[in-house]
């Protein structure tokens, strides 16, 4: 793929990410229509009306390429390339308007072996809108990642003065299996923070805003744009695909002095051995 041909699939998820975000600016502090609630997650009508909205346009202008969405899929999603998308990244947060809460798109392409994460996809392009603070970060796997056009790069802080930005997933099992980790990790760290978005926690390490994230249970379109651009930032993305669970990961992104910090505070994160 030429550098303009990624150029061109970059406006293209930028655009449909801004046409979302739009949509999402004018009903954060609308009643939902919610299609579905358990007591840790809420499905609304909204994440639906957004995702066909992405999905319309990435179509239009790329048909011959697969969505894989959090909402819904289209076309042979374990084709060479597809996008990956999740319509709102936070929804909990913006069911309740709270303003936290992104768009979240990238391409992946499709590997000729596996690489060390045992992957056989690797995100090419990464674009994430968070339409209430109106900042857009891009990524083109190879160059520098930025946010609204400016290059950012992580924080080298060590743990002692971090912002760890702490995950927990919606089930049971794996909140109970993450709790240690934060115990153990708060008296280490200068804040925790717990803000209900995987996918800006991911832009704030790139940021340097966050000095890292964790989580033993995210989805892949919660982390794909987000963790290519960890990755253009400089820093690391580890993760470890979940054997119960497709596209579902443990993560830990950070510069990377972190994460081995973290191991020798708690250990590694497993949790398929639980």
């Amino acid at each position: 793929m030429t550098a303009a041909q990624k150029k061109k699939l970059l406006a293209t998820a930028v655009k449909a990410a801004q046409s979302a975000g739009t949509l999402m600016k004018r009903n954060l502090m609308v009643e939902k229509d919610v299609n579905e609630s358990t007591q840790r997650d809420i499905k609304l009508e909204l994440d639906v009306r957004c995702q066909r909205r992405i999905e319309a346009l990435l179509v239009r202008e790329h048909p011959e390429i697969a969505i894989l969405g959090e909402e819904e899929s289209a076309g042979n999603v374990e084709s060479e390339l597809r996008w990956v998308v999740d319509p709102i990244d936070g929804t909990v947060n913006f069911a309740y308007g709270i303003p936290h809460a992104c768009v979240s798109i990238a391409l992946q392409q499709r590997l000729t072996k596996f690489n060390r994460y045992g992957e056989n996809y690797e995100s090419i392009i990464g674009v994430v809108y968070d339409p209430f603070t109106n900042e857009l970060w891009t990524a083109i796997r190879g160059q520098a990642a930025k946010l609204n056009g400016s290059k950012i790069h992580v924080n080298d802080g060590g743990l002692r003065e971090s912002l760890l930005s702490i995950g927990f997933a919606k089930d049971r099992k794996t909140f109970d299996y993450m709790m240690p980790y934060f115990s153990k990790l708060v008296p280490k760290i200068r804040k925790p923070r717990i803000m209900g978005s995987a996918t800006l926690a991911l832009t704030y390490v790139a940021s340097g805003r966050f000095h890292g994230y964790i989580e033993s249970k995210v989805r892949l379109w919660d982390i794909a744009a987000g963790g290519l651009i960890v990755e253009c930032a400089g820093g690391e993305f580890w993760r470890m695909p979940r054997k119960k669970g497709k596209y579902t990961y443990s993560v830990v992104a950070s510069n990377g002095r972190i994460r081995k910090q973290i191991e020798r505070t708690c250990g590694p994160l497993n949790p398929d051995g639980l």
